[in-house]
C-alpha cells in the first residue's frame, strides 16, 4: 500500500491511445491514457467505462450527440453504448479510465489501435 503519484506516471510514457495500468481494486483496472486526435467508433457490450480528465478536452462522439468533457470532469459511458472519443485542434489529453478487468480496449472492434494487454507502471 502506497500512494501513487498520477502525474508522474504519465512522464513515464508517450503514446497516444495505448493506456497502461497503474492500480487494480476488485475486479477494476485503473488506467491513464494520452489521447491525441480521433480514436474509432466502438461499444462495450458488457462493460461500462469511465473517463476522467486530468489534462486537456475530450470529446466524446456518441451517434446522436458529443459531450465536452473538460480538465477535472469525468464521463461514463454506458455497456452497449456506440462510442468515439477524439480531442481537437491538435491536444494531447491525459485521462484516467476506471474499467473491469475484462475490456477490449476497442470492444467490439479490432484495429491497428487495438492493444491486447496493458503495461503496468
Amino acid at each position: 500500500m502506497k500512494s501513487i503519484n498520477i502525474n508522474s506516471k504519465f512522464e513515464k510514457f508517450s503514446k497516444n491511445w495505448n493506456p497502461h495500468q497503474i492500480a487494480v481494486v476488485d475486479d477494476m483496472q485503473v488506467l491513464l491514457a494520452k489521447l491525441k486526435g480521433e480514436f474509432i467508433w466502438h461499444t462495450h457490450e458488457e462493460e461500462d467505462e469511465l473517463f476522467q480528465v486530468i489534462k486537456g478536452t475530450l470529446y466524446i462522439q456518441f451517434r446522436d450527440k458529443t459531450v465536452e468533457v473538460k480538465e477535472g470532469e469525468l464521463i461514463v459511458v454506458p455497456k452497449g453504448v456506440e462510442h468515439c472519443p477524439m480531442t481537437k485542434n491538435d491536444e494531447e489529453v491525459h485521462v484516467m479510465l476506471f474499467e473491469k478487468l475484462s475490456v477490449k480496449h476497442t470492444g467490439n472492434v479490432e484495429s491497428e489501435l487495438t492493444v491486447n494487454s496493458y503495461p503496468k507502471i
